[in-house]
């Protein structure tokens, strides 16, 4: 059983890109952990495309990654910035006349990690370098900041599609440039039909210098996706 309550341990997923399974990943990870007994909560904290509910504004994947945690948590506490039109937060937030405060962000996950949970899992909003304000004043924002300033462990969910060999070095040298360790990454086919597949993922391996989880095929739901990642290479 998950013995790391006093401890908790925190994970950030970034992709590739978007629409790389990032909360297909996130949600296999849940429901490996739960199966092992571990205590998790989850954290989306920046989400673009949210629907207009009874409840407020909702978000598919942070839905997703809620109703996966262990913890009995709330929606605003997995999804704090919620904003509605479907486009970069950065845009959408200036849309809604509202501002994405990385204030923000840093409370609820310490809120989050108060809980103690076993292990919190933190899913970023689309690829590594995600804007956060159009206001640069000089010095662009990225929701990278709150990452390496909570020094997380990153796992990078690589998108397996043509192109994904330059996305995936790109990402992962910038992410080791600033400092951060990548624990680990997957390889999540969302083309069925990628031509040299394997070949394509041996390139990965030779050329991301971190543990490599697992390869994920196309798959109709995450449910099915915990056998294919090795969970003792995260430590778990």
């Amino acid at each position: 059983m998950g013995n790391l309550s006093s401890n908790s341990r925190a994970f950030f997923i970034t992709g590739t890109d978007t629409e790389v399974g990032k909360t297909f990943i996130g949600t296999a990870l849940l429901k490996a952990l739960a199966g092992k007994q571990y205590k998790t909560a989850a954290y989306k904290p920046i989400a673009a495309g949210c629907e207009r509910t009874d409840s407020g504004l909702r978000n598919e994947d942070a839905m997703a990654l809620l109703s996966n945690a262990s913890l009995a948590l709330s929606y605003d506490e997995v999804n704090p910035i919620a904003l509605e039109p479907p486009i970069a937060p950065h845009l959408a937030a200036d849309d809604a006349q509202a501002l994405i405060s990385l204030d923000r962000v840093r409370e609820g996950f310490l809120h989050l990690i108060a809980k103690q949970p076993d292990v919190l899992i933190v899913e970023g909003a689309g690829g590594w370098r995600l804007p956060v304000s159009s206001h640069y004043d000089g010095k662009p924002r990225y929701l990278s900041e709150f990452v390496i300033e909570r020094n997380l462990a990153v796992i990078l969910v690589v998108g397996m599609r043509l192109g994904c060999l330059n996305h995936a070095v790109l990402t992962a040298e910038s992410i080791q440039q600033d400092g951060l360790k990548i624990v680990g990454w997957v390889a999540n086919q969302i083309d069925p039909n990628m031509a040299m597949l394997s070949e394509n993922i041996d390139s990965l391996k030779t050329l991301i210098d971190a543990p490599f989880l697992g390869a994920v095929p196309t798959l109709d739901k995450p449910d099915d996706a915990p056998e294919y990642i090795d969970l003792a290479l995260l430590g778990l």
